[in-house]
């Protein structure tokens, strides 16, 4: 194909693409009325399903089948990292070096470190309650981690941090939210339906049916995720070289 048909092409899906904008954009509601039948029909089955949280009732229950195509966005990036940064033939891996941590750095790191993690925790805990989730709770969970880094070295980081692991942890938690989709489809007839668990009572912890258990695993799957990413830009900055020493 000539590079002016793929200009033309693209400016045909460009120009079909804004008519669909507009189309939308002159059906939605008025700024600043009191008329929002999305998010009135949105509140509403949240309320019905017993879950507090409206957003996590819309990530996972009323659109659950969208956030399993974001997990799986996150989830084939990280296998694009793992592949792109493996290590090459031409490289090998030097002993990182331990670097020297000024007082106050390593003790706001080492006593802010279980903090922010139990933070990650209990905002994937509260996903379906509270504003957060799997999203936000994981990737702060992940990064909490890394806090060993700045305050001790990378040896300390590499002992809490056993990548492999946190690969099949990632790989199970986005299996877990596929059978759970499964398990709809076989009990209720409809991927990912919410009809499989008990609703509860209303803000609490068991609340909102399968809504906790794909927020969980979730908060799995971007935790592991970004640990594993983090992980592969680490090695290459610090342990993997050139042969050449560059």
């Amino acid at each position: 194909m000539s590079r002016r048909a793929r200009l033309w092409l693209l400016l045909a899906g460009g120009a079909g693409l804004a008519v669909l904008f507009v189309a939308a954009c002159l059906e939605l509601p008025s700024f600043g009325g009191d008329r929002h039948p999305y998010g009135d029909r949105a509140v509403r089955a949240s309320l019905a399903r017993r879950t507090a949280n409206t957003i996590s009732s819309v990530n996972f229950d009323q659109r659950a089948f969208d956030t399993l195509g974001e997990m799986t966005i996150l989830f084939a990036a990280v296998l694009g990292c793992v592949v792109l940064l493996r290590q090459t033939r031409d490289e090998h891996r030097a002993r990182p070096e331990p670097a020297e941590v000024a007082l106050p750095v390593r003790r706001y790191a080492l006593i802010v470190l279980p903090v922010a993690l139990l933070s990650g925790l209990y905002v994937v805990a509260h996903g379906q309650l509270s504003p957060g989730g799997g999203f936000q709770g994981g990737v702060v969970a992940a990064t909490a981690l890394h806090l060993l880094y700045l305050g001790a070295d990378y040896h300390a980081l590499e002992r809490i941090r056993p990548v492999g692991l946190f690969e099949v942890g990632d790989a199970l938690a986005a299996s877990a939210y596929l059978v759970t989709g499964l398990a709809g489809l076989i009990g209720a007839g409809a991927f990912l339906a919410n009809t499989l668990l008990p609703y509860g009572t209303f803000n609490t912890l068991s609340s909102g049916g399968t809504v906790p258990l794909l927020n969980a695993a979730i908060g799995m799957e971007v935790a592991c995720a970004v640990v594993v990413l983090l992980a592969r830009f680490l090695d290459q900055a610090v342990e993997i070289e050139e042969e050449s020493g560059t």
